[in-house]
């Protein structure tokens, strides 16, 4: 790893950013496996939005507006559902077997991301 300041960062002290960071180490462990007609297709994809998750989740926690701030957290729960949608469809297409750990740590992020965003907005009065 390169040279990081000592101190942690905003966005890493958001238990929703560590899972979806765990979220991304999964997603490519599933995918490396995926044949290779689908490396530009599907395993970019789902690499791309799994990728997209905990960044949106990062950029978000490094602004200095709540708006901007809860947009930032919008994006990820968006790239969240393209993903779990993608997952469906690797599911269907007998890429993967069925999941449960995958599906649950979908789960637990949507929850984390959704009670972020709600605590948020609760706070600004929405």
């Amino acid at each position: 790893m390169g040279i990081r300041d000592s101190s942690e960062r905003p966005h890493e002290r958001l238990e929703v950013w560590r899972d979806a960071m765990d979220l991304v180490e999964a997603v490519y462990r599933i995918t490396a496996a995926f044949p290779d007609t689908e490396r530009f297709t599907l395993t970019s994809q789902m690499r791309r939005a799994a990728i997209s998750v905990p960044s949106n989740i990062a950029e978000g926690a490094a602004r200095r507006s709540t708006a901007e701030y809860l947009r930032f957290l919008s994006m990820a729960r968006g790239s969240l559902s393209e993903l779990d949608t993608q997952l469906q469809i690797a599911e269907r297409l007998a890429y993967i077997a069925e999941s449960p750990d995958t599906t649950d740590l979908i789960n637990r992020v949507f929850a984390k991301l959704n009670a972020l965003i709600r605590s948020i907005q609760a706070k600004r009065g929405d």
